[in-house]
């Protein structure tokens, strides 16, 4: 069978408006049926096509769509042009296109499912049906008294077939319940009532069987003649119950036998089993005891903090294999024993996860020795969890250890904004609970690996040890959103709040000093809340080799640089390598003053993190955009022969919402159109935040500026990105350059990102070219465009100015 598509060809119309009709022809050439839109393609009714031959509608032979030059034109999934006759007698053009195409014998036999009637049954059929199902069939005459078994029923009491025995013989079978059965079939003689029995038997070799005895009576003339039924093995369901039993007798004594709180939930938080243990405290701590099937929900409605709480701990557990956490059973002003909680999900034979189970010691008596000594040494009082102390011989301990290849550590400092409020709100009491209960929250978010300590305070630390950078970045807004979203009950009122926090990225040259360390941390954390709170400001550790008052000297030197417009500017051309192109393509570069004119300027490594640290690198974005456009505006010549200008943006700059409108404000008064000028966003800051930057490209193209993805290659998220993110111009990342030459994965990384970069309409920038056989490998590759000291050293920017020439009109240029 052949479904086609057939569409009336009109030269004034496009094909997509054409009027089509879907038709089924079989492999005879016979009209199998048409949809409704045949009448007004062909003019017949889809009724009337049905069993008629196609020729019916073709003009000729040669349109057959079933000859051989039709045939593999419209198996290969070209449409053909075909004359139709239509039904009023007149001929037109149509397209005729394949839709599926499958061979009769490809089809379902026809087949229907039946009642089965009044006919015999095959005995053997019986006899298979009796031994699948273990059951057997038998029949009372009640005029003759004569009972009739069949091989099923003399298979299960483990007789021989056809072995003479009287049905009073047959009751001696039954261990117990022999007057019940002959009591169950006078009442059916009577009433005609049907019966059934579980029955406890003894074969005839003397084994146990559970069985169960079906009897209905059998009516002739309207009058009860005989009894049948059917006698039905269950000894199946008597082992696994009693099976069944033994385990869960087992089990409530050995959970019983212990002190330890033990209890198993479904994946709706239902009790499955618990132990008296559990049961006990669980009605000293909430009031209530505890019932098999009772929602743990539904049991702490009186108790939101502890209800939600427990609720995330089941619910992790349903997550992960296993994990241990220390806490009471639940966050309340009087004294509580102290557990130490073990979680450890359930999963059926597939896998699937049907709940879980936890054990609780009781370390009440460990914690409270501990507390005068070393427990209280190393952790907080209110909160459980490691303290500053403890923490920065946590953090010593880290930097001490050799750095490991490819390894990355991070610490994020937290601080709460506005907890004063509450405080003065709620009252301490109400704090030290409150803070309790969201350090239990924190606790079960965060990774075991991982140490989460109390500052003082409304402050905390977190370090997150072996972990890449995108990865630390998601897991400190993780932890912003739980925060924002805790809900503490109090008294009819809800107390909530936000966080801010200092991500500091711990680099190679990391200082050893872990407060230096944490103070760091800090000032991040102190930028967050000046920008705005409820945010990670996020940057690199600062080298070993700069002390909190060299820090400060730079800082001093950056705002004097950037209040009295002191940046030195520099340009670095970038060169086509693939063709010839027109006109100078630059990247601007900044530096900052030394502190005298003798002293040499600040590179960018040196005052970047310092800028990203003090929250003066979006006020460094655009200042130098400023310059830059201040120095180029006394340039008319340069006007047309400048064709890219780009400009590097930090993260300040990509998350603020209004840095698009500030390109649209300098930009208006500028000779130099908008599109000229290129903003290039790192990489790392477009995996991280995807969405920021797909808005910022949006707003920056309505200004008319492009944009650039700079630093591509660097992690896996680039191919993605550079295949939908709303960018320009992909720059490829300087690991991606190195070794190129020699490194056939990494050419073919290249050639891939090149290649997605072309399909998507974007061009390739090549950076850090430093050899021949760099620059010849990315020519080969077809990369657009290069840049790097093989190509192009940085110089100062007044060196693009254009040459003086004087002509008998004046002077130009110069």
């Amino acid at each position: 069978m052949k479904e086609f598509f057939i569409r009336r060809y009109r030269s004034d119309h496009s094909e997509s408006t054409g009027r089509r009709t879907l038709i089924r022809i079989d492999d005879e050439g016979t009209v199998l049926s048409a949809d409704h839109h045949a009448e007004a393609v062909l003019g017949y009714d889809g009724s009337e096509l049905e069993g008629q031959p196609v020729h019916r509608i073709l003009a000729a032979r040669q349109d057959d769509p079933f000859a051989p030059a039709n045939r593999h034109r419209i198996e290969n999934g070209e449409p053909v042009m075909i004359t139709f006759r239509h039904k009023d007698g007149f001929f037109f053009t149509a397209s005729l296109s394949l839709r599926m195409n499958m061979r009769d014998s490809d089809q379902a036999a026809s087949a229907y499912i039946g009642l089965w009637d009044s006919s015999p049954v095959d005995h053997q059929l019986i006899r298979l049906a009796e031994s699948s199902a273990r059951l057997g069939i038998w029949r009372l005459d009640l005029h003759s008294n004569e009972l009739t078994w069949t091989d099923g029923l003399y298979a299960l009491l483990e007789l021989r077939p056809g072995a003479d025995i009287t049905p009073e013989q047959a009751l001696f079978y039954c261990q117990s319940g022999q007057n019940r059965v002959r009591a169950l079939f006078r009442r059916c003689i009577h009433t005609g009532q049907p019966f059934s029995a579980v029955l406890d038997v003894q074969t005839a070799n003397q084994k146990p069987r559970r069985m169960r005895l079906y009897g209905k009576a059998l009516r002739e003339g309207g009058r009860i003649r005989k009894l049948g039924g059917t006698l039905v093995d269950h000894t199946g369901d008597m082992v696994r119950e009693e099976a069944c039993w033994q385990a869960q007798n087992l089990l409530t004594a050995t959970t019983n036998a212990t002190t330890d709180l033990m209890a198993s939930v479904d994946r709706q938080l239902n009790l499955t089993h618990f132990n008296q243990a559990f049961a006990r405290q669980f009605a000293h701590t909430f009031g209530q005891l505890p019932h098999t099937d009772t929602n743990l929900i539904e049991l702490l409605q009186e108790y939101p903090n502890e209800r939600r709480l427990i609720e995330r701990l089941w619910n992790r557990a349903f997550e992960r294999d296993s994990f241990v956490v220390e806490m009471p059973l639940a966050q309340q002003n009087r004294e509580l024993p102290v557990y130490e909680f073990h979680y450890q999900r359930l999963t059926n034979q597939q896998g699937e996860v049907t709940g879980a189970v936890h054990i609780g010691k009781d370390i009440s008596a460990r914690v409270h020795t501990a507390s005068s000594s070393d427990y209280r040494i190393r952790h907080d009082p209110v909160t459980g969890l490691m303290n500053r102390k403890a923490f920065i011989h946590r953090l010593k301990r880290l930097t001490e250890q050799p750095r490991r290849k490819d390894a990355t550590d991070s610490l994020l400092y937290l601080d709460l904004d506005e907890f004063d409020r509450i405080n003065e709100h709620a009252g301490g009491g109400t704090c030290d609970r409150y803070l309790r209960e969201l350090a239990s929250n924190l606790g079960v978010r965060v990774r075991q690996r991982d140490a989460l300590a109390r500052l003082s305070g409304d402050t905390f630390a977190l370090l997150i040890e072996n972990c890449p950078e995108t990865q630390a970045r998601r897991i400190a807004d993780s932890i912003l959103t739980l925060i924002s979203g805790f809900v503490f009950d109090w008294q009819d009122h809800q107390l909530q709040t936000t966080a801010s926090g200092g991500l500091l990225i711990l680099a190679d040259d990391r200082p050893e000093d872990p407060e230096q360390l944490l103070s760091q941390a800090a000032d991040l954390c102190h930028t967050a809340k000046t920008s705005g709170r409820n945010r990670i400001h996020a940057a690199n550790a600062l080298s070993q080799g700069i002390e909190d008052g060299k820090a400060g000297q730079l800082v001093e030197q950056i705002r004097d640089a950037l209040d009295n417009d002191r940046l030195i500017l520099e340009f670095q051309a970038l060169r086509p390598v693939a063709s010839v192109t027109w006109g100078d393509h630059i990247e601007i570069l900044s530096r900052i003053p030394g502190e005298h004119p003798e002293a040499p300027s600040l590179q960018p490594g040196e005052f970047l993190p310092i800028a990203e640290r003090f929250d003066l690198a979006k006020h460094l974005d655009r200042q130098v955009i400023r310059q830059t456009l201040r120095w180029l505006g006394e340039q008319p010549l340069l006007e047309p022969r400048l064709k890219y200008c780009g400009f590097n943006l930090s993260l300040a700059s990509v998350l603020d919402d209004t840095f698009a409108d500030f390109m649209a404000s300098i930009l208006a008064d500028s000779p130099y159109a908008a599109d000229c000028f290129c903003l290039e966003i790192r990489e790392s800051h477009a995996t991280q935040y995807p969405d920021d930057v797909a808005v910022l490209c949006d707003a920056l193209h309505r200004v008319g500026c492009r944009v650039a993805l700079d630093g591509a290659g660097a992690s896996v998220e680039s191919y993605s990105l550079a295949a939908k993110l709303p960018v320009d111009i992909i720059k490829l990342d300087r690991k991606m350059m190195q070794n190129l030459h020699d490194d056939p994965v990494q050419q073919v990384m290249v050639e891939a990102l090149h290649k997605i970069a072309e399909a998507s309409g974007k061009v390739t920038v090549a950076t850090f070219i430093e050899s021949d056989d760099t620059l010849r490998k990315v020519r080969a590759l077809g990369i657009h465009y290069g840049q790097g000291f093989r190509l192009y050293r940085p110089r100062p920017l007044q060196e693009l100015q254009p040459a003086a020439v004087d002509l008998s009109t004046g002077r130009i240029g110069g």
